[in-house]
């Protein structure tokens, strides 16, 4: 199989390696692997509870400003990523030139113009994932908006009926639903950024999917922005 697509032994080993830490992460970010609280997890649990505070609001202004928000960082990496996609197709027109200063590196290992094509169609199937999580991402974000719009305006005991709390958990759900896509194709830029490794060497594109793995673990489950979430403020006359 590595003849056919003109990649080595070592090569299909380091892909393989990239896939597992990709899927690994993934789902331990999403809770599914690990019993510690994750960045994503507890940030899923904030938005429920600003859509149950935006169901006590007449005026939604403010959650209409961070709606557009979102829409709008997700349109840019969505932009991004298609401009990244672009450049992909430069670097096919380019091989040769690229080859020859990656033989130049320290570490570079000589590589034929299949297997360089082979991994920038790799790389342009990442970038392309990337691009579609933002676009479903974008739509999901649009309809969270309408369904912020369709929760009744109701306040008190008045507010937990079953039609108003239905409508808060719709609302919920669609904002949850579009902040993991939206995370997935954050993780596929992310990832990219490893998968460079590959065009060096099979050891540099393990050793850069280690490092890449190592900042986004302590990102999610040891960061100082995943204790702001789950932290509580000091005590009276405490620092």
């Amino acid at each position: 199989m590595g003849d056919s697509i003109h990649l080595s032994a070592a090569d299909l080993a380091a892909l393989a390696f990239f896939l597992a830490v990709w899927v690994l992460h993934t789902l331990a970010s999403d809770g599914k692997l690990v019993s510690r609280v994750s960045l994503t997890t507890a940030m899923n649990a904030q938005r429920e509870a600003w859509m149950r505070n935006m169901a006590e609001r007449e005026v939604r202004i403010v959650d209409t400003a961070i709606m557009n928000g979102l829409q709008q960082g997700t349109a840019f990496f969505a932009s991004s990523s298609l401009i990244a996609l672009g450049g992909c197709f430069a670097l096919l027109g380019a091989s040769d030139r690229v080859l020859q200063v990656l033989a130049e590196l320290p570490f570079g290992a000589a590589s034929s113009h299949e297997a360089f094509q082979t991994k920038v169609f790799g790389l342009v199937l990442i970038l392309a994932f990337a691009f579609f999580k933002f676009g479903w991402a974008y739509r999901l974000f649009n309809y969270c908006s309408i369904l912020i719009g369709a929760v009744p305006i109701l306040h008190g005991e008045a507010s937990r009926n079953p039609l108003s709390e239905t409508a808060v958990w719709r609302a919920t759900r669609m904002n949850v639903l579009a902040g993991k896509h939206f995370n997935s194709g954050l993780r596929a830029v992310f990832f990219s950024i490893g998968y460079l490794g590959w065009f060096v060497d099979p050891v540099v594109f393990v050793i850069s999917t280690l490092v890449l793995l190592a900042v986004l673990v302590r990102r999610q489950f040891f960061s100082a922005a995943r204790q702001a979430v789950l932290g509580q403020p000091p005590g009276p006359g405490k620092g």
